[in-house]
């Protein structure tokens, strides 16, 4: 049976449009030509291209340090969550586990999946989820750590990002509105009936759990963006055809032959 190969979601996602990354690129570029500008200009003397390059490779460098970082916070979450008990860690993780700890003791979630993928036939589209919780709320939406509150089932995303950004929403829509959801050891059960779907929002210095709306409007926009990347990777290479008609090459005059 031929392997079937569907894209990741933040694939998909990432074919919308950024306009704010232009600005920011400019800016990581600035900012680190000013702090360093003394090392910068001994670079260029022996190196000008090195340089230029260290400074193009700016917002590269950070995003990969911050990838870096949420990977490794976003495996310690987990480990929590699910009732391992956590040793020494990296000082850089420290205020992560100590903000995670507040949250799973203000929340008390219960976690029904982690990091399992949910997948689409239907749309055809595939993507790892960070959890499935269920969290006990009150009438007013406050959850309940003595889980007195109502159950609701939440698809869950954590993110160590500066600030959390509406594109979260698509990510979870596309999640929640999959056909299935694959477990590691191959196992697969439909897609559950989510009550809503919240991010869990966690730098080192605070945390907070926002609603997410991840309805059929929502998940509209995802399939839209579903189009658009099949437009980038397929498509739009299948539409220019080879010329029919063409200008003539330059003329070469009988002096000019005669003259080489």
């Amino acid at each position: 049976m031929p392997k079937i190969k569907y894209p990741g979601v933040t694939s998909v996602i990432g074919v919308g449009p950024k306009p704010f990354l232009p600005p920011w690129y400019a800016r990581m570029t600035a900012e680190l030509a000013i702090d360093s500008l003394a090392f910068v200009q001994q670079m260029a003397e022996r190196d000008r291209q090195g340089a230029v390059d260290y400074l193009k490779g700016a917002a590269r460098r950070y995003t990969q340090a911050r990838a870096d970082v949420g990977s490794q916070a976003h495996d310690l979450f987990e480990r929590m969550i699910r009732g391992e008990q956590i040793g020494r860690v990296h000082p850089d993780l420290v205020p992560y586990r100590e903000r995670f700890a507040e949250f799973l003791a203000a929340v008390n979630p219960r976690l029904e999946r982690a990091e399992d993928v949910a997948w689409s036939d239907t749309h055809q589209y595939a993507g790892s989820f960070d959890a499935v919780l269920t969290v006990w709320l009150d009438e007013d939406g406050t959850p309940t750590p003595d889980r007195s509150g109502v159950p609701h089932l939440l698809m869950a995303d954590w993110k160590t990002s500066r600030d959390t950004y509406p594109d979260v929403a698509l990510q979870m829509s596309a999640y929640a509105h999959a056909d299935r959801i694959i477990a590691p050891d191959g196992t697969t059960a439909p897609v559950p009936e989510f009550d809503g779907a919240a991010v869990l929002h966690i730098t080192p210095e605070s945390w907070a759990l926002k609603p997410v709306r991840i309805d059929d409007d929502v998940f509209a926009f995802f399939l839209a963006l579903r189009r658009v990347f099949d437009w980038e990777r397929e498509e739009s290479k299948t539409v220019l055809k080879p010329a029919i008609a063409a200008s003539a090459g330059r003329l070469v005059t009988g002096t000019q032959r005669r003259a080489r």
